[in-house]
Order: structure tokens, then sequence, then C-alpha cells
């Protein structure tokens, strides 16, 4: 028991440090997780990962500005973000080129800016800050971002829920029966980059969208209703938290990656063995399967 104790609970009660980190995946966890889901139904997750890169240049300028200062690199890394996609929405309807193209291009010009500017006016622990986060080191203020940033996102789901189930099963009825769907677009927009900017404060720009989409794609082989499915992704998430964590104390691994590489194993795990569209189930479709 002691030994237990000593591998899976000590790290978190001994060291305030590890708490603070386990508190911080929680909250990315439970507000990171829905908005994952809904970027897989709709066949958004590539724009996910532009979005995340898009809010480093932003992030990088505050820096610039006022240092390590939480609320100027929040800021900076918020209006990045919208000024990306609203940039690449005009594009892609006033020419020819489709918004996951266009996003591409300002994802990539926006990772090399930021990483640009990082590197000339920073150092080299800086730019592993920016890149890959700092879970470990979240101070009181960031704990409580992330939170304010959870709860927004669960209360402004709660809002657009409906329409945005409806654009994901039937988008052509639900612009036949309603306008909600364009506001609700908006919205879901808005609630992905300020997840997406509490993910990098944690995880880095690069391992930011790593939270939402594993996790998702996790709920996607155990469930076939959304709601079940954004359950299963914040327990993954939440799981892949405390575990990547536990993994980082005790191998001197970095927190942030390790946690996505745990998930990524959960992945592995449904991707054999589970429920919905497993590759055991589909080898062995046998009556034993069966749910």
């Amino acid at each position: 028991m002691s030994q237990l104790y000593d591998l899976f609970i000590a790290p978190f009660t001994e060291f305030e440090f590890m708490r603070r980190a386990l508190v911080g995946v929680f909250a990315l966890a439970l507000g990171a997780g829905p908005i994952g889901v809904f970027l897989m139904l709709r066949r958004m997750s590539l724009v996910g990962d532009a979005m995340a890169h898009a809010v480093l240049p932003g992030a990088a300028i505050g820096f610039l500005i006022s240092g390590l200062s939480l609320f100027a690199m929040t800021a900076g890394g918020l209006i990045a973000g919208f000024v990306v996609a609203l940039l690449a929405g005009l594009v892609s309807r006033a020419t020819e080129l489709k918004e996951d193209a266009s996003l591409a291009v300002f994802f990539l010009i926006s990772l090399a800016v930021g990483v640009t500017i990082i590197s000339v006016r920073g150092t080299n622990i800086d730019l592993l800050h920016f890149l890959f986060g700092s879970v470990l080191a979240l101070d009181d203020q960031t704990l409580i971002l992330i939170a304010v940033n959870a709860t927004v996102t669960l209360i402004g789901l709660a809002f657009i829920y409906r329409p945005l189930v409806l654009e994901c099963v039937d988008p052509l009825y639900l612009r036949s029966v309603s306008t909600a769907g364009g506001p609700a677009h908006l919205i879901f927009l808005a609630l992905l980059v300020i997840n997406l900017v509490s993910g990098f404060h944690a995880l880095g720009t690069l391992l930011a969208v790593g939270i939402m989409m594993v996790p998702a794609a996790i709920g996607r082989f155990w469930a076939r209703d959304i709601t079940t499915m954004i359950v299963v992704a914040v327990i993954a998430g939440t799981i892949s938290g405390y575990a990547g964590l536990l993994l980082s104390f005790h191998t001197s691994a970095p927190a942030g990656p390790a946690v996505i590489l745990v998930a990524g194993v959960l992945y592995a795990i449904s991707l054999l063995f589970g429920s919905v569209g497993g590759l055991v189930r589909q080898l062995f479709p046998g009556r034993h399967l069966e749910a």
C-alpha cells in the first residue's frame, strides 16, 4: 500500500506544483473535450490545429510588450486567433481558395512570425515555453484563467448545443428551418480560441490542440451519440492529465508531451478494442463481443 501511495498519490500531496498542474489539466480537459468532439464531428480537426498556431504571434507580441505577463500574452493570443479566423473566412469567401487552404496558409505564416519574434527577442527557454508550455509552473492567475475559460465554454455550449448538434447531423435541414447556424458557428469559433489560449499557457502552441482532439477521437471509438462522446472525451482527458503528470514526475519526461503521449496510448487502446468501430470489433464481430 505504501508503494502504491508513493507512486500514485504522494506526488500530488507533497508538491504544490503538481497539485496546480493537476487542477490545470483537469480544467483543460473539461473545457477542451466537448470542443474537440464538435471539431471532429464537423470535420474541422485541422482548423483547430491551424488556430492553435495562429495564437502564437499574438502571444509573442504580448511577450515583447510586457514579458511573461499573463494578461498581455492572453490578450495577444485572443486577438491573433480571432484575426486569423476572420481573415481566413474573408479570403475563402472573396476568392476561390477554400477555407481549409486559407487557414493552412495563415497558420504557417503565424507560426513562422511567432517563432521569429521569440527567437530574435527572447531566449531558447522562452521559445520552449511558448512551444511546449509550462504546465508544472502554473500560478494562481493562470489557473483562474483556465478555470474561467472552461466555465465559459460549458455555458456557451449549453446555449448553442442544439444548433451545433443539428449542424453535425444535418446542416441542410438546420439552414432550412433556422438561422441559428451562423451565430452558433461564430460562438463556437470564439470558444475554440479561448480554449486554445488556455491550452497554450499549459501545453504550448504545439500541443494545445492535442488535449482537444486526441480525447475526442477516443470518445468516437466508444460511443455513437454526441453526449456520451463528450463524457468519454472528458474522462479520457482527465485520465491523460493525471497519468501524464505522474509519468513526468517519475521519469523526468516533459510534462506537456507526457500528457499527450498518455492520451496517445489510450487512443491506441481505443482503436484496437473500442466498441464502436474498433479493429478487434470489426475483425471478430461475434456474439461474445456484442454490447
